[in-house]
């Protein structure tokens, strides 16, 4: 986490804050971005993570402030896509959810082999898979709570854009999303760790 990477979110979080389309969405989505802006600057000396890993929670965090921006049900470069290829929704949402278990599993990955908390490279896979499902199904719980509590606006925020799997289809993305990480950047991730002094021997 450096220089660059701080000017890169305070950029877009700048920008995202500029007349949003619907500044309570705009709250809900960028939250966490927030939150994670906030643990890393705590953590940075007592746990620095990985330089692939800080890129990663970097472009998370800005796939949320651009989602709370415009609603995921209307980023403009998504509803082009929709138009060229004739598809039925804005699937912006499913780019989110897709970082939403990409982003997690790696930054769990990098948990759970630093603390030598797993023995075993398959229960590692099996349990940052666990791990990216678990963290999606309790986002959509919140969605959930929030609907309830505040009922319409929520729309905008939930972004199901009328599909009625939109809930399954989200968790099949972060799973998808986790699965891609394991398999295509788990050797990149091992090499930092390594020349970090980080890696254990299994």
């Amino acid at each position: 986490m450096n220089r660059l990477w701080l000017i890169i979110f305070a950029l877009v979080f700048v920008w995202s804050a500029i007349r949003p389309f619907d500044l309570f969405t705009w709250f809900l989505e960028v939250s966490p971005a927030v939150i994670a802006l906030l643990v890393l600057l705590a953590t940075r000396k007592v746990f620095p993570l990985t330089d692939l890993v800080y890129t990663l929670i970097l472009g998370h965090c800005v796939i949320l402030m651009v989602g709370g921006h415009y609603t995921y049900a209307e980023v403009p470069l998504f509803d082009w896509i929709r138009d060229a290829f004739g598809l039925a929704r804005n699937n912006y949402d499913k780019l989110g959810h897709f970082a939403q278990g990409l982003i997690p599993a790696m930054v769990a990955r990098e948990i759970l082999l630093r603390k030598d908390v797993i023995n075993g490279r398959a229960w590692l896979n099996f349990l940052v898979v666990c791990f990216c499902l678990a963290v999606s199904a309790f986002y959509e719980l919140v969605e959930w709570a929030v609907a309830e509590m505040v009922g319409g606006p929520a729309e905008a925020f939930l972004g199901t854009q009328g599909y009625i799997w939109d809930t399954q289809s989200d968790m099949a993305f972060a799973l998808t999303g986790a699965l891609v990480a394991l398999l295509l950047l788990g050797k990149l991730h091992d090499r930092q760790l390594e020349e970090n002094g980080c890696l254990p021997r299994f």
